[in-house]
């Protein structure tokens, strides 16, 4: 029986979290994923490490929550808990100025050590906690936590408070695991005597992998975006984990993050020039300009601006750059980057900057004011990674009306719709292997549609910019995979939303009937919505209501000869023949004796179905046959008869021979055409006249 009154109390760890620390997209998911639950209903409590970094203002809303010591290897190590409530979520900081007191979060001889004692804290933290916070769900971010499913299951399983916390273990970027020699699983993580342990983090003969340690340990896995899910489930992707990652894709799967929609919004960001709106783009001509002239080059409307907001490695496809870069100049389009990196790529730019003036800048540099100016000004943002987890340039890009050009990997190809020139759908342009010529190809192909076709251009704009990349829908993904981990914890009215595969367990599961509800409503209308093309193509309104009225009386006819079983609910097959008689258009008889399938008995459901094929589409007859399954089950009727499917001649139960034979006159035909439904006319009479005489007769 579901709890109504508990809320899902989660505990969310992450070695960063904006806006106290960040270095990347972690940071970002760590900083917006939190308020987004707790608006959907949630309680949520971030654990994050109080660095030295972070700034005096929010050191000194902290407030001492607790201490305790946490055993690490030989070792008792001091943690602190420093509690800050901020956009009404509450974060607790882990204090240990040994292990966090630095001038940077990563990148230390003993960051083995110090996320080890990170994720031992964030396990033994969960007992205390402020009154009346039992973790449900502890969700870890990357491998600065991913050892905290281990310890949770080796040193705390069978305490009461643990037995009911749930893992999640989420990839941010799988080429970063966490591999050090495994003389710390004794020293520091203290699991060298359990067996199981110390084989499940083992990845070679001398090495240990704490992202390894969190896949065999976790109860769910996810990564954030289903693609890249899918990719890193590849040895070309999987950087060594693909095996164990497929061993589990049954626990693994894909949430694309979202962003902060308030903070990147054009309307009202005080970062750029001059504001706009999807409805009113003058003031992206005004950022153009400004930007052009901040940056070096021609102040011209009539050139297509691109920028690259990245770090400059291989990994973001900076080879793909350096090869096509003099073609793209060459060829007319402006090109603006901004990020620091590789060495070789930096020396790169700057060649193509004295090489063309003008026409290309690069700006070597860390400077997130000047990035958001280039989203707004910029025309094209490109994107060609070698593979991306998510990405978020290409979001914040098309939030300001700048179209991405991206390579067709992982998040990119979830969140970008390829231009299509024949519908004009679309939301940027992509291309699909590592390939310099093909991303040369992909940028031409933008600038042409920017030259040529500026209403096409204009349109894609609009599209780009009216996606909904909220953090509401993304919290909404990871909810449904909280509560499906604790059913016994009702989930708030508020939040309606259902994953796939949830919704298809729900569908399959008696029981469960009731969580879909959202989704049969939406076949619904569309069956009205095709209906209703349906009546342009039909006949007129004569040959409509007597198609109606046969298909009344033929639902009468047959309800009469049914088995003794049926003159329980004879009343309600009367009202729905009286309905369906005085419907005026056969489109909108067969919508309503689609929807009324739900009240019929069991036994005339085959019937019903059937009847209504002949006015309406194929969307139609499946609507009619999915309400029928569902009803089915929601109805317990006592019958085997009620399991019928689309073709009662093919019925699962064994129904009636006498139904079996009864709807063969209008067995599967799909009456489209005007002239087919005029043939039918005197046959549809006579069906009238014998079901008359059959009534008096009886």
């Amino acid at each position: 029986m579901a709890d109504s009154s508990k809320k899902m109390q989660i505990v969310f760890a992450s070695a960063e979290c904006a806006p106290f620390v960040k270095t990347g997209g972690l940071g970002d998911v760590a900083g917006s994923l939190p308020a987004a639950l707790v608006r959907a209903g949630a309680e949520v409590i971030v654990m994050v490490p109080k660095y030295a970094t972070i700034k005096d203002e929010y050191k000194s809303q902290m407030e001492h929550f607790s201490d305790f010591y946490v055993s690490l290897g030989w070792r008792n190590e001091y943690c602190g808990l420093e509690k800050l409530e901020h956009d009404g979520v509450t974060y607790m900081f882990i204090d240990n100025e040994r292990y966090f007191a630095r001038d940077y979060p990563y990148g230390f001889f003993d960051d083995g050590e110090r996320f080890a004692f990170f994720s031992k804290a964030i396990t033994e933290s969960l007992q205390h906690l402020p009154a009346g916070f039992e973790c449900d769900i502890l969700h870890c971010n990357d491998w600065q936590t991913a050892l905290a499913p281990v310890f949770l299951r080796e040193f705390y399983q069978g305490l009461p408070l643990y037995d009911r916390v749930k893992t999640v273990f989420s990839i941010h970027n799988v080429a970063f695991q966490g591999q050090f020699s495994d003389t710390v699983m004794e020293d520091i993580l203290g699991v060298a005597h359990i067996p199981a342990a110390a084989s499940q983090l083992r990845c070679d003969a001398c090495s240990i992998n704490y992202m390894l340690g969190a896949l065999r340990y976790a109860d769910a896995i996810t990564t954030v975006s289903p693609t890249y899910a899918n990719e890193i489930q590849t040895p070309e992707f999987g950087e060594g984990l693909d095996g164990v990652l497929r061993e589990r894709s049954y626990a693994l799967q894909g949430i694309l993050n979202g962003i902060d929609v308030a903070g990147f919004d054009p309307a009202t960001d005080k970062r750029i020039a001059a504001n706009y709106t999807v409805e009113d783009r003058s003031g992206k001509a005004v950022c153009k300009a400004k930007l052009q002239e901040e940056l070096g080059l021609e102040v011209r409307d009539d050139r297509p601006l691109m920028v690259m907001v990245t770090r400059l490695t291989r990994q973001k496809g900076m080879d793909l750059v350096m090869y096509a870069l003099d073609r793209i100049l060459s060829g007319g389009v402006q090109v603006a980057v901004l990020g620091t990196g590789d060495r070789d790529y930096e020396d790169g730019l700057r060649y193509f900057q004295d090489k063309y003036p003008g026409t290309m800048a690069a700006r070597i540099e860390f400077d997130p004011a000047l990035s958001q100016r280039m989203y707004a000004a910029a025309d094209m943002c490109l994107m060609p990674s070698k593979f991306e987890p998510c990405g978020l340039s290409q979001i914040i890009a098309m939030r300001y009306g700048t179209l991405p050009i991206v390579r067709e990997t992982g998040g990119l190809k979830d969140t970008v719709i390829p231009y299509n020139e024949f519908t004009g759908e679309g939301t940027g342009f992509s291309f699909s292997n590592f390939n310099g010529d093909e991303m040369g190809d992909a940028v031409f192909r933008a600038a042409r549609l920017f030259w040529d076709n500026r209403d096409a251009w204009n349109q894609l704009v609009t599209q780009a910019m009216s996606q909904d990349f909220s953090w509401t829908r993304s919290a909404d993904k990871y909810l449904d995979l909280y509560f499906f981990m604790h059913p016994e914890i009702e989930r708030p009215a508020a939040v309606t939303d259902e994953p796939a595969t949830v919704a298809e367990k729900a569908a399959a599961e008696p029981e469960a009937e009731a969580k879909p509800a959202a989704k049969p409503a939406a076949k619904k209308a569309t069956t009205r919505k095709t209906t209703t093309k349906k009546a342009t193509t039909t006949k007129a309104a004569t040959t409509k209501t007597a198609a109606a009225k046969t298909t009344a009386a033929k639902a009468t006819t047959t309800r009469k000869r049914t088995t003794a079983a049926a003159k329980k609910a004879t009343a309600a097959k009367k009202t729905t023949a009286t309905k369906s008689t005085t419907a005026k258009a056969a489109p909108k008889a067969a919508a309503k004796s689609a929807a009324k399938v739900e009240e019929t008995p069991a036994e005339s459901k085959a019937e019903a179905t059937v009847e209504a094929k002949p006015a309406a589409k194929t969307t139609t007859r499946k609507h009619a046959t999915t309400t029928a399954k569902k009803t089915t089950t929601k109805a317990a009727a006592p019958k085997a008869e009620a399991k019928v499917e689309a073709k009662p001649a093919a019925a699962k139960e064994g129904p009636k021979a006498e139904v079996k034979a009864k709807p063969e006159p209008a067995k599967e035909t799909p009456v489209s055409p005007a002239a087919p439904a005029a043939e039918k006319a005197p046959s549809k009479k006579t069906s009238v006249r014998k079901a008359t005489a059959t009534r008096k007769r009886r």
